[in-house]
């Protein structure tokens, strides 16, 4: 049967040499497992608890979550193949899930960095600078994605109630609030923007290209936001998205409740935000690492 399985997949499938092979290899062993258990065990014979043990020894022998998931991919398909033939009656492969993944921890700018960036004179002297200073500021203060960043409008901001409102995925909207710093800074930027555009049509977006007065796009914004984070930190991702990591590590190490944080950043389940438990748990670990007498 993996024989018959293997033509198919070369000659009917279209299947590269390689695959081939990797598909070879997983069932070899899955077969070398039955015979382990029973000499009498036919493909006819495999039942879902069979396959969950097996899954399970996979990874007692250190095989990676992705590993396994792999060869139950290869089963599955081998199954699929079985079932077609009429080789077994049932496929007791079909609804099993593999190992969940890890995903891996957000990377983020620590707040020291933050400062030293927009405490500093990184940012040239001009209408240039002040934008390129009112993105960073902005994408740090509230966690908003770039996207929402490049759809922001003037009409979004209240700079009385400090806050504004983002349109985000699913077109779902929310309101954001900020401080004082982020008040100061888009007061200024508008008051500059509005002088420079003096003449033209008042400006809508919020960021804009200098030279058109159109919304500035959200290459350009990656690509700023990716040259400022450079000068103050050794992340290899530098990206907007960096900073909305940043603004929830910040909330979440400064005793925000991860409710809260779910909220500002727009989740629509609470499993997502909670990866950020495990970054500011990371960070708790460097600094003990770094600071106690008896943990080197």
């Amino acid at each position: 049967m993996i024989g018959a399985f293997l033509a198919y997949l070369e000659s009917e499938r279209n299947r590269s040499h390689l695959t081939v092979e990797t598909y070879r290899t997983c069932l070899e062993e899955f077969r070398q497992y039955l015979r382990e258990r029973d000499e009498a065990l036919g493909w006819a014979e495999v039942d879902q608890d069979l396959v969950r043990d097996w899954m399970v020894e996979l990874m007692e022998r250190g095989n990676e979550p992705r590993t396994v998931r792999k060869k139950l991919s290869a089963l599955k398909t081998f199954y699929k193949f079985l079932l077609r033939r009429g080789e077994v009656a049932t496929d007791p492969v079909n609804a099993l899930q593999g190992p969940k993944l890890d995903r891996p921890l957000p990377s983020f700018v620590r707040e020291t960095e933050m400062d030293r960036l927009l405490d500093g004179d990184f940012f040239p002297e001009g209408l240039e600078g002040l934008r390129d200073k009112t993105i960073v500021l902005t994408l740090y203060s509230t966690g908003i994605r770039r996207a929402e960043l490049h759809g922001l409008d003037w009409a979004d901001v209240d700079l009385r109630q400090n806050q504004l409102k983002v349109t985000g995925k699913r077109n779902k909207q929310r309101i954001i609030p900020f401080g004082p710093e982020l008040n100061r800074m888009l007061s200024e930027y508008r008051r500059e923007l509005e002088r420079h555009l003096a003449g033209r049509a008042e400006p809508q977006a919020v960021i804009v290209n200098l030279k058109s007065g159109r919304r500035l796009s959200e290459q350009t914004i990656y690509t700023r936001v990716r040259r400022y984070l450079t000068y103050v930190t050794t992340l290899k991702k530098r990206s907007p998205h960096v900073l909305r990591h940043s603004f929830a590590t910040a909330m979440l190490n400064n005793e925000a409740n991860l409710q809260s944080v779910k909220e500002l950043l727009g989740h629509e389940d609470l499993s997502t935000t909670e990866i950020y438990t495990h970054t500011t748990f990371e960070e708790l670990k460097r600094m003990y690492n770094q600071a106690h007498p008896r943990a080197k």
